[in-house]
């Protein structure tokens, strides 16, 4: 790129400190920035926690000052950065920030740069890791900085103040905007599970003066003749190997389905019932699963056609994001068949921030094999609403024992053994239908009014990277030619930098606060 006249250009470590000043906290509370502290999409440093000498992390190390620059190491790609503020002034920050401190241009000007695309795209090159991918300080400081003269920063650093301040303003409204849809699709959800959404089949034919079946017939309809299948497969079997029964001794060996863990739920609705995934699952031996163990499917076994592969990434709590990315051989996809899933099954996420992503597989979409993540729930043929348990699991009713069964440190999952005793609300059998029918309408319209927030946000973000684009390619505010050329002002900070003793360039520091 072709820079403007009076502009040049620099690494980033050639005008900021090498090292800001070390020391672990004292006995004074100070705010502590981790970078779980920054919020990354306005590039801020958010509530920050204090911390002593006594509980302060290990990391607890760098002191920082207002017109520092922070930037995480650790996945650089999520660009967590922020401008240390005034009120910010003491604290101390994580060693997993790379801490700018400018010297002799703008610390605004370092910060917008930080928060650009380009800045992104150069460090990420530098990343080392996979499963904590990270990069070093000097992949940071190795960065090419084009530099205005210091009047011309100053007006740029102001544009883009106004413009981003606007954007960020229209951004929070549309936030606001997704609460407040977020907060009447759960609203909606959960007077749907609490049979508040439309007359429940009791009270209708209450009115209308006539019987109805209750959800406990449809369950215990649904389990008698689950247990007529497996009888019905073991007297094949049995006969298969020339052994014909003489008693009843050999239908002791049945299993009914996990019973739903109730405690604590609220009442339901009269006429409905809690079930659990077990019971309401087809009498197919494979009906409610998990994906196969990594030593079964490998990388090595995917393919670019044949049978395709649900990953959680596919599961959404709206609907199936189909990337048809990777595939398996229809020989392997025969050896995972008690992993396939069949068009109209349930998919549920076993890990995730929170788990329990929940979608159907389309109906459209060929027979696949699902991952070691994903859950998969094919319900019994009697039960005539898939949609209606798709909506009630999406629901806070159920969400809130997903997670509250969630266990784990490093990678937080759901066992299968936990999820079959997931209680599902069970409503009448044509009352289930009524209620996915009125969910479809109402969510339709929230959903299509959250597509179009998301579009906001996106077209908000892209213009938030045009504006910083501009800044740096000097075509955001016209230019002054009686400005003083950048290269004199780094000549200047060269020389200035070239007179401090190595012994001042990292200053140490006793701890803070000490009594």
């Amino acid at each position: 790129m072709t820079l403007p006249t009076g502009w040049t250009k620099a690494k980033l470590g050639e005008f900021t400190l090498e090292r800001v000043e070390q020391g672990e906290p004292g006995a004074s509370a100070v705010p502590y920035i981790d970078i779980g502290s920054i919020d990354r999409d306005l590039k801020r440093v958010g509530p920050a926690e204090k911390v002593t000498g006594g509980n302060a992390p290990t990391r607890a190390r760098q002191w920082v000052r207002p017109g520092d620059v922070l930037v995480s190491l650790t996945r650089p790609n999520l660009n967590a950065v922020a401008l240390v503020t005034p009120d910010l002034d003491g604290a101390v920050a994580s060693t997993g920030f790379d801490v700018l401190r400018p010297q002799g241009i703008l610390p605004e000007w370092v910060f917008n740069r930080v928060r650009s695309r380009a800045f992104v795209s150069d460090v990420c090159e530098g990343v080392q890791g996979v499963v904590y991918p990270a990069i070093r300080p000097a992949d940071v400081r190795r960065h090419d900085l084009p530099i205005p003269p210091i009047q011309e920063q100053r007006r740029i650093v102001d544009a883009i103040d106004s413009y981003l301040t606007r954007l960020d303003d229209a951004g929070a409204s549309l936030g606001r905007v997704q609460a407040k849809l977020n907060a009447y699709r759960a609203s909606v959800l959960k007077a749907a599970v609490e049979g508040r959404l439309d007359p429940t089949e009791a009270s209708l034919a209450r009115a209308e003066k006539r019987d109805y079946e209750p959800a406990g017939v449809l369950l215990a309809r649904v389990l008698k003749e689950r247990r007529r299948r497996w009888e019905e497969t073991e007297v094949a079997r049995l006969k298969a190997a020339g052994k014909t029964p003489k008693d009843d001794k050999w239908k002791g060996k049945y299993k009914e389905p996990v019973a739903p863990d109730t405690s604590g739920l609220p009442e339901l609705p009269e006429g409905w019932c809690w079930a659990s995934p077990g019971q309401l699952s087809s009498t197919d031996p494979y009906s409610l699963g998990i994906g196969p163990f990594g030593s079964n499917l490998k990388v090595s076994d995917y393919t670019t056609e044949g049978t395709p592969l649900v990953f959680v990434r596919n599961i959404r709590a709206e609907s199936f994001e189909d990337d048809e990315a990777h595939y398996v051989s229809a020989k392997k996809a025969e050896e995972l068949r008690p992993h396939q899933v069949s068009p109209g099954d349930i998919l549920i996420t076993k890990m995730g921030d929170p788990p329990g992503d929940c979608c159907r597989y389309p109906l459209s979409r060929p027979v696949g094999v699902i991952t070691a993540d994903c859950i998969r729930l094919r319900l019994h043929p009697t039960i005539p609403s898939v949609g209606f348990f798709v909506y009630a699991i999406r629901s806070g009713l159920v969400q809130s024992q997903i997670h509250s069964m969630t266990k784990g440190v490093a990678q937080k999952k759901v066992s299968l053994a936990r999820f079959r005793k997931l209680a599902l609300p069970l409503p009448p059998e044509t009352e289930q239908a009524r209620i996915a029918d009125r969910l479809e309408v109402l969510l339709s319209v929230a959903n299509r009014t959250r597509l179009e927030l998301e579009e906001d946000l996106q077209r908000s973000a892209r213009l938030k990277q045009a504006i910083l684009k501009w800044a740096f390619e000097g075509k955001l505010v016209d230019q002054d030619p009686t400005d003083e050329p950048a290269e004199r002002l780094l000549a200047r900070i060269r020389a200035e930098r070239a007179d401090v003793s190595p012994a001042k360039k990292a200053i140490g520091r006793r701890a803070r606060g000490a009594a």
